[in-house]
């Protein structure tokens, strides 16, 4: 039998914070319900997590809903805010970022096999 654990990641000053907590099984909506439960600094919540395993190593990373964005399309926005993502993505060649706003804007490469999930926090839909 494995012994299975998650990842959420949060939005942090300088990197995502990381929490890890065990979990019963690679159960994508256990791990979904989980994140409802942690807030981080400055009330971050998490944009995704990632699972590990001891047979299967680690997971994908699965993001916690956001918007898909190529380099094109961010150029596209013509917004001013953009101009570091834009320089980054170019000098890095990065074709993919995801841009996700569940709490505080954050955007990170989209890598092949990334999955994101059709997602809103569970405040954020009593709220609406």
């Amino acid at each position: 039998m494995s012994k299975y654990s998650v990842t959420f990641y949060s939005p942090g000053t300088f990197m995502s914070e990381m929490r890890t907590v065990p979990i019963d099984s690679w159960d994508i909506e256990e791990a979904v319900k989980l994140s409802e439960n942690f807030k981080e600094r400055y009330n971050a919540t998490p944009y995704g997590f990632r699972f590990h395993a001891e047979d299967k190593g680690d997971s994908v990373m699965y993001y916690l809903g956001g918007t898909i964005l190529t380099y094109d399309d961010v150029v596209s926005r013509n917004n001013s805010g953009d101009k570091i993502l834009i320089a980054n993505m170019r000098c890095n060649h990065v074709d993919k970022v995801i841009e996700n706003t569940n709490s505080w804007r954050s955007n990170h490469i989209f890598a092949d096999g990334d999955i994101l999930i059709n997602y809103t926090r569970k405040e954020e839909k009593e709220d609406s």
